[in-house]
């Protein structure tokens, strides 16, 4: 695994997160060099569904999508959470429009349905919201990882190893936000 050292990986997260889909690739994206900059709707503490809880680093207000090289969206309750604050979906849309490397896991593309990115985008999600995603125009296809150009998803925490693996992956094909 290519060192990912310089790499700054915006996770935006709200209560009720799915506490293994925020805190595995959190893990995984630092022990192999990124900085993984946990960003809130406030500075409020965030709980996960299982008690996980995780102290913003910087709020959606003090961010922009020229401060990083990918975004990480974890599933759960979160994106539900997340979808109904104007500056949350403005955030996310502008980083699919950037190119750069925005990735989703489980309910994660809930957000992405609401910044209106996913018409003709292949996609795969936890299969509860799959009727969403095509609804939003994209193709479903159920499968562990999905990568289309920019967009990583995956559908559930069984598939965190290759969604953890593809994200990392990705970075390393990509220069740093410092270059």
């Amino acid at each position: 695994m290519a060192e990912l050292t310089g790499k700054r990986i915006a996770m935006i997260v709200a209560n009720n997160f799915e506490d293994v889909e925020a805190t595995d690739p959190k893990s995984y994206l630092e022990q192999h060099g990124a900085t993984v900059v946990v960003i809130g709707l406030n500075r409020e503490p965030i709980t996960g569904k299982k008690g996980a809880v995780l102290q913003p680093d910087k709020t959606i207000d003090e961010v922009s999508v020229d401060d990083f090289d990918a975004l990480v969206i974890p599933g759960g309750g979160s994106p539900e959470n997340l979808r109904i604050d104007d500056r949350a979906v403005a955030f996310a849309r502008q980083f699919v429009e950037s190119g750069k490397l925005v990735a989703a896991i489980c309910h994660g593309p809930q957000l992405l349905i609401s910044a209106g990115v996913l018409r003709g985008r292949t996609v795969t999600c936890v299969n509860k919201i799959r009727d969403d995603v095509k609804n939003a125009g994209a193709n479903y296809v159920d499968q562990p990882v999905v990568i289309d150009g920019n967009l990583i998803t995956s559908r559930v925490p069984a598939d965190l190893p290759q969604f953890d693996e593809a994200i990392a992956k990705a970075l390393t094909a990509v220069p740093t936000s410092a270059d």
